[in-house]
């Protein structure tokens, strides 16, 4: 019983902490952020749905990422990961990239 309620504290305490995950220091605003993985759900579904288009363009997603944001791959998973520390955050920013999705889909029609 004991063992429960220290764990029940240990995971109380550590979930109430603001963000465990240090800031990279190259830190990318959040609105950036939500860009590139913006981005990087449109390059993947046409990676999906038109790979021949990509490969006609040589276009390499995570290249075309690195280059438009001016960023190295280090940068881009360091970000990534102290924002996804962020869950409720985090959950929030794709919720919104959904929307834009939802919204480039519809437009389309």
């Amino acid at each position: 019983m004991k063992k429960i309620i220290y764990l029940t504290v240990f995971f109380g305490l550590f979930a109430c902490s603001k963000n465990p995950v240090k800031p990279p220091t190259k830190l990318l605003d959040e609105e950036t952020m939500e860009n590139i993985l913006y981005d990087i759900a449109i390059l993947q579904a046409a990676k999906i749905n038109a790979p021949d288009i990509l490969q006609a363009n040589k276009i390499e997603a995570k290249d075309y990422i690195y280059k438009k944001y001016k960023i190295d791959s280090t940068t881009y998973h360091q970000n990534n990961r102290y924002y996804a520390a962020e869950v409720n955050n985090y959950k929030h920013m794709h919720k919104r990239i959904l929307a834009r999705l939802e919204k480039h889909q519809n437009a389309k029609k």
